[in-house]
């Protein structure tokens, strides 16, 4: 695939995203596909690392159980290859605290034959762990 219709794959799921459609992101990925969200997980229930599509709808779940986004934007879209870099920005609410998160945010995803096989996301982990703090 060309980087262009890797960009579009990824949009793709941000759309999905965006609309909640959960089942529309696991098309976009690969069967084997490695997802990372950094943070302490004993804190951030959501944070670790998932393999395949049924442990990615796993964290997307828990993400949706935990805290709410107030807003999520994808800003900027940057490939080089088999790879896509999207910058953004966030705020989200902890619904067990009512404590609310801001920061910019960096995804890295990896594409091959049509499916992203690799997800990485950068952010500021201890602003979002001292929201989640009683």
């Amino acid at each position: 695939m060309s980087e262009q219709q890797n960009v579009q794959l990824v949009q793709q799921a941000y759309a999905a995203f965006s609309k909640a459609d959960i089942d529309g992101v696991l098309k976009t990925l690969a069967a084997d596909v490695d997802w990372f969200i950094p943070g302490p997980t004993e804190i951030i229930p959501f944070a670790g690392k998932r393999h395949g599509p049924q442990e990615v709808a796993e964290f997307f779940s828990a993400l949706a159980a935990v805290q709410t986004a107030e807003r999520f934007e994808p800003l900027e879209f940057l490939a080089s290859e088999d790879k896509v870099v999207v910058l953004g920005t966030q705020r989200w609410r902890v619904n067990a605290t009512g404590v609310t998160y801001e920061d910019e945010w960096a995804h890295v995803f990896m594409v091959k034959n049509g499916r992203i096989t690799k997800f990485k996301e950068y952010h500021d982990t201890a602003a979002e762990a001292a929201a989640h703090r009683p």
